[in-house]
């Protein structure tokens, strides 16, 4: 019989928890593990596949229709903890250490910066100053940044972010801050400052956004 570890939260998490450690299941053999009804089960399993989180798959019977077991999708990994910031600062922290560290860890940044501008270049041709603004922030919202944008009086724009998924990194490694503004300069053909930060004990990370003195009007 399986015995769930001791897991604090709602059924949800402990179902979750228990399809993590335990593998696929069955109905009856999560519900006596969890002790509730096999239609508590059915419900929360409905719910979590509706979200993508559980798959199904049918096991053939010699008699009779088939049974279902319940796994987790690779969607559902995002559901537990990890441990990536404190990877990210090791592996950077050993870089560092070696001959030309600092320079290796700018250049680490650099790549990075330049590969996603290769990303989404795209995503903005065609689009004036402001369509490329509120682009940007879709793009930084897909990543966790919470962002939103706002035009000022002057014609200039100002972009906030009020997360930073890699605040650990940032708090360490202000390459990434730089690299970050550098970015949004370069997608957004604009002169960009960065006027708030979090990593400065900021309330968010804010850029005033303006038009080159050398771009066409917009």
């Amino acid at each position: 019989m399986l015995r769930l570890p001791q897991v604090e939260g709602t059924t949800r998490d402990r179902l979750l928890h228990l399809l993590r450690t335990r593998g696929d299941c069955s109905i009856l053999e999560l519900a006596k593990a969890l002790d509730i009804t096999e239609m508590g089960v059915r419900r929360h399993i409905h719910s979590l596949e509706r979200e993508g989180f559980v798959r199904s798959a049918a096991v053939r019977q010699a008699m009779g229709r088939p049974s279902y077991r319940y796994s987790l999708t690779e969607q559902a990994d995002d559901l537990f903890p990890k441990n990536y910031p404190h990877l990210a600062l090791d592996l950077l922290a050993e870089l560092e250490e070696q001959p030309g560290g600092a320079e290796l860890v700018g250049k680490l940044f650099s790549g990075r910066r330049v590969k996603l501008e290769a990303r989404y270049r795209e995503r903005m041709s065609s689009k004036t100053l402001e369509e490329r603004v509120a682009e940007l922030a879709s793009i930084q919202n897909a990543g966790g940044y919470m962002a939103d944008w706002e035009r000022d009086e002057d014609g200039g724009f100002r972009l906030h972010e009020r997360n930073c998924p890699i605040a650990q990194v940032a708090n360490r490694y202000r390459q990434a801050c730089h690299c970050e503004q550098e970015l949004f300069s370069e997608l957004l053909g604009a002169d960009v400052v960065r006027t708030e930060c979090l990593a400065d004990s900021g309330m968010r990370c804010t850029y005033a956004i303006r038009r080159k003195p050398s771009a066409v009007s917009e």
